[in-house]
């Protein structure tokens, strides 16, 4: 498994991250246990959870569960020293945690603390906004997102007051680094100017979507992470499995994350299912698995830091890794760029 360093935090992860959205709701303890246990042996060395999950479907009522399994296996394994773990607090506007709080120096301590308790250790490697307060155009929202309302220096006073918390608790020996997600340029490097003037810690990472059907990275984002080494953990890295197969032809397999959730969060729009089994018809012309085509594709991007997968078997888990090693040849490059062209480049 290659690694690859965490911003400029001296943190080395495996270019294969094992994401964990589904454990305690399509997942039993004993199969997160499992999975943790394969990633483990296979070379994986770097977890990422959130205080929201599992998401499979979400709910107040299984808040944390996802951490507590992760606790458990701590305590089994007797692993957390070799696992770079990610966690993150929730946005504002969920009412799931803090009646909907937006994120505070405040909330970030009340949050942190309950996930340490739940996940059973006494730091979290990566701790990262799950969103922004200001909003976000993720989520399939960039065709209406509209930043015109923002207030500028209340943006820049939350930022002064979320790192001089992550600051604190760098020092408290509760994180290591601080990441984002779901966020933008300019957050990015407004975060990264104010940390850089006042001494405080830089961010890491930002977790954003990015797959076949979703490449909004590759412009200015891919430039803020070569100049600032603020790499990407792609999320969602098979389109929520568009880009497996199992939903070519409109298919939706009994306990599939479609059938949980009633659809896969917009990407199930007609032109995505398209231009999904376009990708997948080309791996199977090629003789790929068209998860490990997918997948491959992710993580030979210059500013990925780690590709996120999910898995709900052992099977599952094995054919993403198996990825891992694969190297795309040019053609099927060219012909991804093709189809990707058809489309005139425009997210799902």
């Amino acid at each position: 498994m290659k690694t690859k360093p965490l911003g400029r935090t001296g943190i080395t992860v495996s270019h294969f991250c094992l994401g964990t959205m589904t454990w305690g709701s399509q997942n039993s303890e004993a199969e997160a246990h499992g999975q943790m246990d394969r990633a483990a042996e296979r070379g994986v060395n770097f977890f990422d959870t959130a205080e929201m999950y599992p998401t499979t479907p979400r709910s107040a009522e299984t808040l944390g569960k996802t951490e507590e399994l992760i606790g458990t296996w701590w305590a089994k394994s007797g692993k957390r020293d070799q696992i770079v773990l990610a966690s993150k607090i929730l946005g504002e506007g969920t009412s799931m945690a803090r009646n909907g709080a937006p994120i505070s120096g405040k909330t970030m301590r009340e949050a942190l603390d309950a996930s340490l308790k739940r996940l059973q250790t006494e730091y979290v490697d990566l701790y990262q906004l799950h969103w922004p307060n200001r909003g976000s155009y993720h989520f399939r929202k960039h065709w209406t997102y509209e930043p015109s309302d923002q207030k500028t220096q209340r943006e820049l006073d939350h930022f002064v007051e979320v790192l001089s918390t992550a600051d604190e608790l760098i020092r408290e020996g509760k994180i290591r680094a601080l990441g984002v997600s779901n966020d933008t340029a300019w957050g990015i490097m407004r975060m990264v100017r104010l940390a850089e003037e006042r001494g405080l810690p830089r961010i890491a990472s930002v977790q954003n979507e990015y797959n076949l059907l979703n490449r909004l990275f590759d412009t200015d984002l891919s430039e803020v992470a070569h100049h600032e080494d603020v790499g990407l953990l792609a999320y969602s890295p098979l389109a929520a499995g568009l880009l497996t197969g199992k939903y070519d032809g409109g298919a939706v397999p009994e306990g599939s994350r479609w059938a949980i959730n009633g659809g896969l969060g917009g990407r199930e729009a007609p032109q995505g299912m398209k231009m999904a089994e376009a990708y997948n018809l080309l791996a199977r012309r090629h003789g790929l698995d068209p998860a490990q085509m997918a997948l491959a594709f992710a993580a030979s991007r210059p500013f990925m830091t780690s590709v996120i997968i999910g898995a709900t078997s052992l099977e599952q888990l094995d054919n993403a890794l198996d990825a891992a090693d694969l190297t795309l040849s040019d053609e099927v490059m060219e012909e991804i760029n093709t189809i990707r062209r058809s489309n005139n480049g425009l997210p799902i």
